[in-house]
């Protein structure tokens, strides 16, 4: 009997001090039955290697290789029933490796159109759509949460990773961004919105001082995030790089909790963009939640801060509970059974019909394109034959394939000049070898920049043969870019070697009377004053993934219509653009590999940039000012036109609603994006002559064919920040709405009057 009961005791008191398993109801009761190691493990990141030069970095070598080639994992306490979850690179597709060692399978990802393109769609129902592949390919890949869309605002054109991100505007930034978070997220796939926040060149990224102020970083900066906050509720934030207003992002409590969960709501957690060790107390404290990439000093400052009070432990226990609510939400927690096998082909078609709808028509004089299929075509510009699918870094994508314009064309039934493509064929192996000779062992690295090719020197004959046997030219100029380097200014330009290409392939055809179309395949903003004179037609193609060359061709052809507008303005010269006065000035990644820390404070706009230009950002600056424009925001051609009537705006509830009926009154089916911008009334607050609030699209619109769109913002929508009383104030008034095809377009005008309000805020980020 003393047995039994001895034995009996035991058994209780094993019972009483059993380990929980998580599950969504005990996270509390897991978070008290942690040691201060495991919570400091589950605070920090754990990656496979350095995501930039393959060091080892983290105190778990076999966590990388769940999916190899992920950017990181978060910590696995197996006695909690707490998994890894897998991070994976993806503003244009899942960033993982396409080889892993002993597997003779390959493993490659859709490369989708890049972020900009998809913003030109102004189709946020597409936005939605691409978001839910892509976050259908991460989950049969076995992540749990892509790192991405990029937030960011195109500040300058010259931003190198301005491809990733969607505007010079937060609205389209917000709109956009909550669009695809929604998508991706649909598939019980987390998204990481960065990068949070003032991350507008890549120039000395790790350590630059953005210097805002309050109205701007509120306006500008912020809203973008804000809006996608409120609408999508991503499961987490990356904190940036960079310094803001003085101190690091990663550890400002007044941006990441003051802001962001105080007045935004935001539930999600905050993990670091990729460094190395900071201020880790400072970081617990200001609420990031999550290290990453992650190594094992930074686990240990953890210990002991917990232990001499340097960290407390309130800070770290709310921080733990975060991750246990978002790993409890993730695929591998669930046990999802991840096959490896994404529809590629499915993804592949949706890239092909996504990306001619962001592509943007800029110039069709005498209605050149669309082509008719058959024709004899010369195809000038090493980019012809070498498409850019997307950019470099983090955003760049291992594709199965990337069609090029070559095949795309053949594809269509065009007839590609031989004689050109041999050339350009040789020409582009001797170039490659080049770039490799100049980069080093950087050549072979994707996260790198690509130099940009210089065009070879055709002889006039050359141009006069292709133009005699040919029946019309396109001319392709390309662009790329990527992280770790912001472009030049005569990256922006045309030079020299591309404009006598241009001009020489124009006078030789048009002698004939013969047609020449230029296609941009650029990641942002280039000069198009100087390709104009040399063109008939110009398409902005943007880099629209792996089904380029088909996308392209289905646009020169007519079977797709183009329908894209521009979420950046093309100015006439870079000067013009106000932030490029407090901007790197041809600082290549070289120039700043080479820099020391004395360097890079000596030199303007390295060490700190001061973002004097304020408010003036993109149209809001062109527009207010009468500046003459290449481009302006939200333009774009199609093969139809467009008439808009019966403009309204009507309150409902807390929202106005704004109504306009678009009609196609061209002869072919096609699709128009339109644009609400709002004129304040006088204020004591100066206010750019327009702002966008709103924008919608048509379906498809048959010839003759009307469709009402109706747009809505709310009050708070229209309200500027007033630092003097540290608040959102909607001035009472009346109000112009403009519905509009571009900036400069206004094509319907109605006046309506709103209330008075103010939304308090806290008086931070100063």
């Amino acid at each position: 009997m003393k047995t039994k009961l001895i034995i009996a005791t035991a058994m209780m008191a094993t019972t009483a001090t059993a380990q929980p398993r998580l599950t969504p109801q005990n996270i509390d009761q897991v978070v008290k039955n942690m040691t201060i190691e495991e919570k400091a493990n589950l605070l920090v990141g754990y990656s496979f290697g350095n995501t930039y030069f393959g060091l080892p970095t983290n105190p778990d070598p076999n966590a990388g290789a769940i999916v190899l080639g992920a950017a990181g994992n978060t910590a696995k306490i197996e006695r909690l029933g707490i998994p890894h979850t897998v991070l994976t690179d993806g503003p244009a597709g899942v960033h993982i490796s396409e080889k892993r060692p002993n597997d003779p399978n390959t493993y490659y990802c859709t490369g989708f159109p890049i972020g900009t393109l998809l913003a030109s769609t102004w189709n946020t129902e597409l936005v939605e759509r691409v978001g839910q592949a892509m976050g259908n390919e991460a989950l049969e890949y076995g992540c749990d949460v892509i790192l991405g869309p990029g937030m960011n605002i195109m500040r300058s054109p010259l931003c190198g990773r301005n491809f990733e991100y969607y505007s010079e505007d937060p609205f389209v930034t917000g709109l956009i961004g909550a669009a695809m978070i929604n998508g991706i997220q649909s598939q019980g796939i987390g998204v990481s919105a960065k990068h949070f926040a003032g991350n507008n060149q890549e120039t000395n990224r790790l350590h630059n001082n953005s210097v805002v102020d309050q109205r701007t970083l509120r306006e500008i900066y912020l809203k973008g995030f804000e809006i996608a906050v409120r609408k999508s509720q991503p499961w987490t934030i990356m904190s940036s790089y960079n310094f803001l207003n003085g101190p690091w992002t990663q550890e400002n409590k007044e941006l990441l909790t003051t802001i962001l969960r105080d007045e935004w709501g935001f539930k999600g957690i905050v993990m670091t963009d990729w460094t190395d060790t900071r201020h880790t107390d400072r970081q617990v404290a200001a609420g990031n939640d999550l290290l990453t990439p992650g190594n094992a000093e930074q686990i240990q400052d953890i210990i002991k801060g917990a232990k001499d009070g340097t960290i407390k432990m309130e800070d770290i226990d709310r921080n733990v509970r975060r991750i246990l609510e978002y790993v409890v939400k993730t695929p591998h927690f669930k046990g999802y059974k991840y096959s490896n096998k994404p529809d590629i082909q499915a993804h592949a078609k949706l890239t092909r019909e996504a990306a001619p709808e962001g592509m943007v028509l800029l110039k069709n004089e005498n209605k050149t394109l669309p082509l008719e299929s058959g024709k004899k075509t010369a195809l000038f510009g090493i980019t012809s034959y070498n498409l850019y699918a997307g950019g470099t870094g983090s955003g760049d994508v291992n594709k199965p394939y990337v069609i090029d314009l070559v095949k795309g064309l053949e594809n269509a039934g065009f007839v590609i000049n031989d004689t050109l493509r041999g050339v350009y064929q040789k020409y582009k192996e001797f170039a490659l070898l080049e770039a490799e000779a100049e980069m080093g062992y950087l050549s072979t690295n994707s996260f790198f920049p690509r130099p940009r090719v210089k065009e070879p020197q055709l002889g006039k004959n050359t141009y006069m043969f292709a133009a005699q046997n040919n029946d019309l030219a396109i001319v392709t100029v390309g662009r790329s870019s990527g992280e770790f380097g912001d472009r030049t200014f005569e990256d922006f330009d045309i030079n020299e070697d591309e404009e006598a290409m241009l001009k020489n392939t124009y006078e030789a055809f048009h002698q004939l009377g013969k047609p020449v179309v230029v296609i941009l395949n650029v990641g942002g903003a280039v000069n198009t004053e100087e390709v104009k004179p040399f063109a008939d037609a110009i398409l902005l193609a943007w880099q629209p993934g792996m089904e380029a060359g088909n996308s392209i061709a289905d646009v020169l052809t007519g079977k797709a219509n183009p329908s894209g507008k521009l979420t950046v303005t093309f100015p006439c010269d870079i000067e013009d653009v106000p932030a490029n006065k407090n901007f790197p000035r041809d600082i290549t990644f070289w120039d700043e590999f080479k820099m020391n820390d004395e360097m890079k404070k000596a030199t303007p706009n390295v060490a700190e940039t001061r973002y004097e230009e304020g408010l003036n950002v993109g149209y809001r600056y062109y527009q207010t000012e009468g500046k003459s424009v290449s481009y302006p925001f939200g333009y774009g051609l199609s093969y139809t036109t467009f008439e808009y009537s019966k403009p309204k705006v009507s309150k409902k509830g807390k929202e106005y609603v704004a109504a306009i009926t678009v009609k196609n009154t061209g002869s072919v089916a096609g699709k128009e994006a339109v644009q609400l911008y709002i004129t304040a009334p006088k204020s004591k607050l100066h206010k750019p002559a327009i702002e966008l609030k709103a924008f919608g699209k048509t379906r498809e619109l048959k010839p003759g064919e009307s469709q009402q769109l109706l747009l809505t913002f709310s009050g708070y929508d229209l309200a500027s920040y007033d630092t003097d009383q540290q608040a959102w104030v909607t001035d009472g008034g009346e109000y112009t709405a403009k519905f509009a095809a571009s900036a400069e377009d206004i094509r319907q005008t109605v006046k309506f009057k709103a209330k008075a309000e103010i939304v308090k805020c806290h008086d931070v980020m100063r």
